[in-house]
């Protein structure tokens, strides 16, 4: 779709695939004509098929009306780099290097590149990912238009102390964020995942790239799911895993481009104290949003399965596990509540 950095971004669409600008189309919500279409996007009726099938295959649900066209049920708006660099909040657009919108991408794609220079950040957002994935490799699925998969690039001008926290900081970001959108009761489940009530809404991955003395870089994803849908909400429940949106939180009309400039903003300044600070003005935060304090939870790690009560974090971000034998420290592993 498109890129910008200090100078606007192109418009051209010649490299953007065709599945790409029928999305874009529709996402108005109203019906389209096959022959609308083929004619606003030179191409043929038969192509315009086409690529509404490839949509359906990637989850996005289309209703196909004889007489008045397809329509993209549950529409909002393209994602679009320019639209996002001017929601983003005045302190932090210096620090945005480059700024990024296009339409698939795997989710690797920002630690294939250099790092970005010391305060300057490289963001990419992308509508879907080929290789969309939490911790441990694990898939995560969103349709075309119903969520937002983002990546975000930052260099550390020497590795953090905290730096095994990182994951916790980012999750009050997007918290600070979502409530900036007016979305209320969101927590947070140790290390790395944003919940309402007992359903996911999103999760954060860290990936790092340092070397043993000097500036360290690390690429943040976050997804977020803004409107899945129905189909697709009841398929990743299938799949053990409940999980919620935007739209159910009450955002009907949420806009994604303002909900990954908010998303950055908070990122940026969040990492900016965090450099700064480490994880010490953070954790009240933290300690406030912690959904499984109290709880009764397995915590899978390296050596084993462990039982106990979770009894928060500590000050470098571990998990505390109160246990029969007394209090666990965790830095990685994952987290089940128990029934009951």
């Amino acid at each position: 779709m498109a890129r910008t950095g200090a100078a606007a971004h192109p418009a051209a669409h010649d490299s953007t695939p065709l599945v790409a600008r029928v999305f874009a189309a529709l996402c108005d919500g109203r019906f389209h004509s096959g022959e609308q279409l083929a004619r606003s996007l030179g191409v043929s009726r038969s192509a315009i098929w086409k690529a509404t099938g490839s949509l359906r295959e990637l989850g996005a649900t289309l209703h196909a009306v004889r007489n008045r066209g397809y329509r993209l049920a549950g529409a909002g708006e393209a994602l679009d780099a320019a639209r996002i660099r001017e929601r983003l909040a005045q302190d932090v657009r210096h620090h945005v290097r480059s700024l990024e919108a296009t339409w698939s991408t795997a989710s690797s794609v920002l630690l294939e590149r250099a790092n970005p220079p010391s305060a300057l950040s490289e963001v990419f957002l992308a509508e879907y990912q080929t290789a969309g994935r939490g911790r441990r490799g694990r898939a995560w699925q969103a349709s075309p238009g119903g969520a937002i998969c983002l990546s975000l690039s930052w260099t550390f001008r020497e590795v953090p102390r905290d730096l095994g926290a990182l994951s916790l900081v980012i999750g009050v970001c997007a918290l600070r964020a979502l409530r900036e959108l007016g979305v209320v009761g969101a927590g947070l489940k140790w290390p790395n995942d944003l919940l309402l009530g007992e359903r996911k809404l999103g999760g954060v991955l860290i990936e790092l790239r340092a070397e043993s003395a000097g500036p360290a870089c690390v690429v943040i994803g976050i997804g977020l799911n803004v409107a899945l849908g129905t189909a697709l909400l009841q398929r990743i429940s299938e799949t053990g895993m409940a999980a919620t949106d935007l739209r159910s939180a009450g955002l009907a009309q949420a806009s994604r481009n303002s909900v990954a400039a908010a998303l950055v903003s908070a990122c940026l300044r969040g990492l900016r104290a965090f450099e700064r600070e480490g994880l010490t003005p953070f954790i009240a935060e933290w300690q406030a949003a912690d959904a499984l304090r109290g709880r009764p939870v397995d915590v899978s790690a390296a050596d084993g399965i462990a039982h106990g009560l979770a009894r928060g974090v500590d000050v470098h971000g571990a998990l505390l596990l109160e246990t029969p034998q007394g209090v666990r420290r965790f830095i990685a592993g994952d987290v089940t509540v128990r029934p009951g």
